[in-house]
């Protein structure tokens, strides 16, 4: 497994009065090339008339020495960690490079060159290694590297950190984190996005089959569809959400064209329940939050909304059946299922209306044979209000 190295702290020099204050940097570069003071004055010496000027190209190749080293870290290779005086050699080598006098402040040159780092080593390693794998390797291959990304991208920011603080924020550009976010988005993710949102959805469709899936991969790769889009939801929605709803309603869809066949009401009711619960699981497993409603939409849509009358008409099973025995947990189920789709519970109502006065003018009439008409007119009353109850339940 790949190594995520962390940067560790600063060096602590004790003081007379007691504290502990950190240590000023070295010159990193000017300092290893002869050119710098001691770490003790090295914050002045940065700003001295004796500093050596750094050329674009030495100075380019100290910092790639460090690159390389990081990389090595990240791909595993026997690396030893950074030290606190190997991060601030960078980073005051960075500075410096920032701060000589024109024409050699080289800022816009490693602000480019930053960018460039990664662009290098994602054509020849990164993506090499993606293509490489396929479905679930695949998956698991994108999330180390996704993962070893954002490392590089906290440790290079931090190294090129003084173009952030002046440099990029007068002229307005793109801050590193989002410089590095990027690369991986355009040169890695809309490479593979198309593999890997058709991996994703097999695998759904395997759980939704009741094989036992990696719901931790999958929220793993689905959240870098959420971290890659910098801030917005469009990666999510527009190149997974999209397909894996187009995707749901055609699994449901053949799954309630047979259901519809072969199951009682009932039984097609708890089926439907059972697929909306899961759906709702699978939500709070790895899908993002926003995708609840718009998932359990398409799966109430195929599995109610376009079999509604053939299911409550059911001759010996659907809604007149369930009212004429008193199925009082079907009936409460189909309540559930129906009162969640528009208008769904018209038809439930208007089935339940003529039940109750089917069922009240054969009392009526009953009554008629065996009592007189006060009876019949208390008897009447009753039942319309029953009715108008019941009525009133369902609307």
């Amino acid at each position: 497994p790949r190594l995520q190295p962390t940067i560790s702290l600063l060096p602590q020099t004790p003081r007379g009065d007691g504290r502990n204050r950190t240590q000023p940097p070295p010159l990193g570069f000017a300092a290893a090339v002869g050119g710098g003071k001691p770490a003790a004055t090295a914050a002045m010496a940065g700003h001295g008339q004796d500093r050596k000027t750094i050329d674009l190209e030495d100075g380019w190749a100290f910092m790639q020495r460090g690159i390389t080293k990081l990389i090595n870290i990240l791909e595993g290779k026997p690396e030893p960690q950074f030290s606190s005086e190997d991060y601030m050699m960078l980073y005051t080598t960075i500075y410096n490079m920032c701060t000589q006098k024109p024409p050699h402040d080289y800022s816009q040159q490693l602000y480019d060159k930053y960018r460039e780092a990664f662009e290098e080593y994602i054509r020849a390693t990164v993506l090499p290694s993606l293509k490489e794998k396929h479905d679930e390797f695949m998956l698991r291959e994108l999330v180390q590297r996704w993962s070893n990304h954002k490392v590089m991208v906290r440790w290079l920011s931090r190294f090129f950190h003084y173009l952030d603080r002046y440099f990029i924020t007068r002229r307005s550009l793109t801050a590193l984190r989002d410089v590095g976010l990027i690369c991986f988005r355009d040169l890695i993710f809309q490479e593979i996005k198309g593999k890997v949102k058709d991996a994703v959805i097999a695998l759904i469709d395997q759980e939704r089959e009741g094989e036992q899936i990696d719901r931790a991969l999958l929220k793993n790769v689905l959240d870098i569809f959420v971290e890659i889009g910098l801030g917005n939801m469009d990666c999510y929605e527009n190149d997974f959400e999209d397909f894996l709803l187009k995707d749901t309603t055609d699994y449901y869809s053949v799954k309630a064209q047979s259901w519809i066949v072969e199951d009682s009401c009932p039984d097609y009711m708890i089926k439907a329940e059972e697929c909306l619960k899961r759906e709702k699981e699978r939500v709070g497993h790895y899908l993002h939050i926003n995708s609840e409603p718009k998932l359990l939409e398409k799966v109430q849509n195929e599995l109610l909304a376009s079999y509604a009358t053939q299911l409550l008409e059911k001759e010996h099973s659907g809604c007149f059946a369930l009212l004429r025995d008193d199925k009082v947990e079907d009936l409460s189920r189909m309540y559930r299922l129906f009162s969640k789709i528009t208008r769904g519970l018209e038809p439930i109502s208007n089935m339940f209306k003529t039940h109750v006065t089917n069922e009240g003018t054969a009392l009526v009439k009953q009554a008629e044979d065996s009592a007189n008409n006060k009876k019949v007119q208390s008897l009447t009353s009753a039942i319309t209000s029953f009715v108008h109850l019941f009525v009133v339940q369902f609307d």
